[in-house]
């Protein structure tokens, strides 16, 4: 998963300095200059202006998030207010150069709330998000700011000869629009207030989910109750306990999906069934981190926001700047999708309940064996041992002589450890990548290791983003959330985080090679539907011959993996590909109907909503329940992906319509690397992701490709 690129870009602000100057000062004396002291008060003076760590503070915070909006005030009053006539240069560029001091703040303080966050920088996040919230709308809502954009966006037609220019112009006039500039002072009033109240939900929900997985996790009393688990798992849950004060006793931590890894491996139903049950039921339990009535409300604002700009629902506001664009559009590809799946899925359960009526058990299957026998099916199918294909990946080999080989085979970079950058953590490592001629190209840190102040699941995000115009180069990172070894252990890591490496690793190359010169424009700062595509397409080199025999050494012995062994993964590769693309399926779905209420619609209830949600599209299937239930859905209700989970699916359609491209033309080759950096990864959202695509491709998607690697019929007539 990648989160959003959530730099702020640009803020404008009339009026906003006496909010801004009334929040509380912490961290600095009356003697002491912040300016002196605060880190982000200047750029960086590290390579790539990489984040200072060992400078920064939690008390810093605060105090630069308030200053750099107040530079942005200053920077883009100026715009607003500039007696020239309105030109490209003395607005649209003069916009993209300002808020870089919030720019820097923000890319660090969102990475830390993420992947490291603690009491005091929650608390600075849930004060400080309905008031960046108001930032960003006192530029958009600022209507002689907009009239300048609207002036510039009148002569785009005189840009003809620069692309990137006028593609950015009509990117702006867009934002302005979306974001309300066109409403009466009356709706505009009301559309800050909607804003401010869905920033402060969505920063609720986030904190509660948190606390909701740290609280939700599995202690157990007697090891023997997990049988089935490996010493290695046994050992971690054991640290893991005695690392909580429960010396004596095993804990299974939850991770931010309806399914747990141990449910692959516990023997003891019961064991099983309670841990699915902590991880359904971890955010409705009636308490403080009971988050359905946030998220009630937040469909209900979200709603209400679509209507005030005129759209009929979210969604068609959401999607009007994705590939996609609109919710037919959505629903025309996930319907078609749906006959396909639910059949694999309906067939893959009937096999698995005949293998627990075949072991002499009675019970009807459900979501929390599903794992289990899956697990035994593929074993005595493939007869596929996990801790045998664990001991061929261990990380350091994974990211060395896995990732960074592909890499350099596809686009001829380099990378080298840099030791002396400072980090947040003693397990992040740090990069730098060299181009193909040997020049710097930038920065990138790896956090893959589960702690408990770190969110689920993994994403790509920047400290730097890439901009010829400001001079500076991509400094980029991926966090993951592998369970770390026990100590004096090797990290082996299972197939699914291999995957999972390739895939971050591809959005961090999207940053990487991004070649524009507005920021706006640059790397990730893609549509959702598309910027899923590089990450995804990466995961296909994991299985690649020329690359797995590269990495995939076994840690004992040093011997590559077995041609067999190869075999049997790739084999297994499709096997329980129903289940794998339903529970995807039915949270996309999920999120779409959400997102699709109209504002007229009342307050929902949300498990009842669910439900009629899920048999309102056929995805109903009652041993496979959504990927994300709805009331710790993190992607929909916090990070971005409203309306837009289906993304992942849409992307893997581009991804495997492009790797198919990739086996048509020779493979693992230097000039397909090239031709793919020079057509997609360098061109961020400098033209219609359509058009992008067809580029490379030679026409336009199609899903064929992606059923056949998921092991699917195409749905029939």
């Amino acid at each position: 998963m990648a989160h959003p690129i959530r730099s702020l870009g640009f803020a404008a602000a009339v009026g906003l300095a006496l909010a801004v100057a009334a929040l509380p000062r912490t961290g600095h004396t009356a003697a002491q200059s912040p300016a002196a002291t605060n880190p982000f008060f200047q750029p960086s003076s590290l390579p790539f202006q990489a984040p200072p760590f060992d400078r920064i503070r939690d008390s810093d915070f605060q105090p630069a998030i308030e200053e750099g909006m107040k530079r942005q005030i200053t920077e883009t009053q100026k715009i607003a207010n500039n007696p020239a006539p309105p030109t490209f240069e003395n607005t649209i560029v003069a916009m993209e150069k300002s808020g870089r001091m919030l720019d820097r703040v923000m890319n660090v303080f969102n990475a830390l709330t993420s992947a490291n966050i603690d009491d005091t920088l929650q608390k600075v996040q849930e004060y400080e998000a309905p008031r960046l919230a108001a930032h960003q709308d006192a530029i958009y809502l600022n209507p002689k700011l907009f009239a300048r954009v609207e002036a510039v966006y009148a002569q785009r037609n005189r840009l003809s000869a620069r692309p990137e220019a006028r593609q950015l112009v009509e990117v702006y006039d867009q934002q302005f629009v979306l974001a309300g500039a066109k409403l009466p002072d009356a709706e505009k009033a009301r559309l800050k207030a909607i804003n401010e109240q869905i920033s402060t939900l969505e920063t609720a929900f986030e904190r509660k989910i948190l606390a909701a997985n740290k609280a939700g996790a599995l202690v157990v009393d007697d090891q023997a109750s997990l049988a089935g688990l490996t010493p290695g798992a046994l050992a971690a849950a054991a640290h893991d306990a005695e690392s909580h004060g429960l010396k004596g006793k095993w804990l299974i931590p939850l991770q931010n999906t309806t399914q747990q890894p141990a449910l692959a491996s516990l023997e003891n139903r019961a064991v099983r069934e309670e841990l699915f049950e902590h991880s359904w039921n971890r955010a409705e339990k009636g308490d403080a981190n009971d988050t359905r009535d946030t998220i009630a409300t937040l469909a209900q604002l979200r709603a209400e926001k679509a209507r005030l700009l005129g759209f009929p629902n979210y969604a068609a506001y959401r999607l009007q700047d994705q590939m996609a664009k609109t919710p037919a559009a959505v629903e025309q590809f996930l319907n078609a999708l749906v006959p396909a799946t639910r059949r694999q899925a309906q067939a893959e359960a009937a096999e698995l309940q005949g293998l627990v009526r075949r072991d002499g058990k009675s019970f009807t299957l459900r979501p929390w064996d599903w794992e289990y026998y899956a697990n035994q099916l593929r074993n005595e199918k493939y007869r596929l041992d996990e801790n045998e294909v664990k001991s061929y990946f261990v990380l350091d080999n994974v990211l060395k002589d896995g990732l960074f080989y592909t890499a350099h085979q596809l686009y001829g970079i380099t990378f080298k450890e840099r030791k002396d950058l400072p980090v947040y953590q003693p397990d992040v490592h740090v990069f730098e990548v060299f181009d193909q001629n040997g020049s710097p190209l930038g920065l990138m840190y790896f956090d893959y290791f589960k702690r408990d102040n770190k969110e689920g699941g993994a994403w790509t995000d920047e400290f730097v983003g890439q901009s010829k115009l400001l001079g500076t180069k991509p400094v980029v990172y991926n966090v993951a959330n592998f369970t770390g070894p026990a100590p004096g252990q090797p990290a082996l890591i299972s197939f699914d985080d291999v995957t999972t490496m390739f895939h971050e690793f591809g959005h961090a190359l999207h940053g990487l090679f991004a070649d524009e010169v507005y920021p706006t424009l640059s790397g990730m700062n893609v549509a959702r539907d598309f910027v899923e595509f590089p990450s995804q397409f990466d995961e296909h080199w994991a299985l690649y011959p020329q690359v797995l025999r590269h990495y995939a050494l076994n840690y004992k012995t040093g011997k590559p993996m077995p041609a067999a062994l190869v075999a049997k993964i790739k084999a297994a590769a499709k096997f329980n590909q129903g289940y794998a693309f339903a529970e995807l399926l039915a949270a996309a779905e999920l999120d779409m109907q959400w997102h699709t209420l109209p504002a007229s619609a009342p307050k929902q209830d949300p498990d009842k909503f669910e439900s009629a949600a899920l048999g309102a599209t056929h995805m109903d299937l009652s041993d496979v329940p959504p990927r994300y239930r709805s009331s710790y859905f993190l992607h929909i209700w916090s990070e971005g992906y409203a309306s837009g989970y289906y993304a992942y699916l849409w992307s893997e359609m581009l991804d495997d319509d492009a790797y198919s491209w990739f086996l048509r033309h020779g493979g693992l080759t230097r000039a397909n690397g090239q031709r793919f950096r020079d057509l997609i990864l360098s061109r961020g959202h400098t033209e219609d992701y359509g058009k992008m695509f067809r580029a490379f491709y030679g026409r336009n998607p199609e899903i064929g490709p992606m059923l056949e690697n998921r092991g699917l019929e195409p749905s029939k007539p």
